[in-house]
C-alpha cells in the first residue's frame, strides 16, 4: 500500500511545522507523553542535542546487485543518539508521518523506517515491498510505504538519485531484540553491532547531559 509524495530531492528541508512539532514532542513534553514510545522505549531516551553519531551509524545497509539499500529506525530513543542538525531533521520527518499513519491504520504504536534505494547505474529497478523485517522471529511486510520523493512510485532509479520512503511497520517491533532486514534474497544482519554502538554513545550522552548512569 502505497500514497503519493510531495517532496522532489532527497535533500529536500522538512516543513517547518514538522521541525516545531518535534521540537515540542522533545522539550515541551515529559517522556511519557511522546507518541510511538512503549514505556521501555522512553525509558532509553536521552535528553536531545547530546548525541554525535552519523545517520549510517544508525543504519542497515543492504546490497543487491546494483542496487543499494538502506534501512533507518525512526524510534526516537535511537535518534536521540545522532547528531543533533541529523536528529531534528530524521525526528520531524517520523513526527509527520506517524501522525498520518495512526490515522490510517489505527494502531497507537507504529514501527516507522526510513529507507532509501540508490544506483549508480540509471534505471535500476527497485521493489519497494519486497522490503521485509524480522524481529523477535516474525517476519513483517510494511503495514504502509509513505513515499518521501517524488519519483518513488516509478520504481525506476535514476542516475546516483536516492529515492526515500517512510515504512510503517506493525506494534511490537523491539530495536533492542536481533532486527534483519530483508530484500529478495538477501539479508542486512549487522544490528548486534549497531545496538553495542547505541548503547556506548548512550553512556556518553548522558555523561554530556550530566545525567547519572542508566
Amino acid at each position: 500500500m502505497r500514497e503519493l509524495g510531495h517532496w522532489s530531492h532527497a535533500a529536500a528541508l522538512v516543513p517547518l511545522v514538522g521541525l516545531f512539532s518535534a521540537c515540542v514532542l522533545a522539550q515541551g513534553q515529559g517522556v511519557d507523553t511522546l507518541p510511538g514510545n512503549a514505556e521501555r522505549n522512553a525509558q532509553l531516551l536521552v535528553p536531545p542535542g547530546h548525541g554525535t553519531l552519523r545517520q549510517d551509524d544508525i543504519t542497515l545497509t543492504l546490497l543487491v546487485g546494483d542496487l543499494q539499500l538502506k534501512v533507518t529506525p525512526l524510534e526516537e530513543w535511537v535518534l536521540r543518539l545522532i547528531a543533533p542538525d541529523t536528529w531534528s531533521r530524521l525526528s520531524s520527518l517520523a513526527a509527520i508521518h506517524q501522525e498520518q499513519v495512526v490515522l490510517r491504520t489505527g494502531m497507537q504504536d507504529p514501527a516507522l523506517f526510513l529507507v532509501s534505494f540508490f544506483s549508480r547505474v540509471p534505471g535500476t529497478v527497485f521493489r519497494p515491498e519486497e522490503v521485509q523485517l524480522v524481529n523477535r522471529g516474525r517476519r513483517q511486510r510494511p503495514l504502509l510505504i509513505r513515499p518521501v520523493t517524488a519519483a518513488w512510485g516509478s520504481e525506476r532509479l535514476e542516475q546516483e538519485v536516492t529515492q526515500l520512503a517512510v515504512y510503517a511497520f506493525s506494534e511490537g517491533v523491539e530495536l533492542e531484540q536481533a532486527l534483519t532486514v530483508e530484500y529478495g534474497l538477501e539479508v542486512a544482519s549487522g544490528w548486534a553491532e549497531i545496538l553495542r554502538r547505541l548503547e556506548v554513545e548512550r553512556s556518553r550522552a548522558r555523561a554530556r547531559a550530566g545525567l547519572g548512569p542508566t
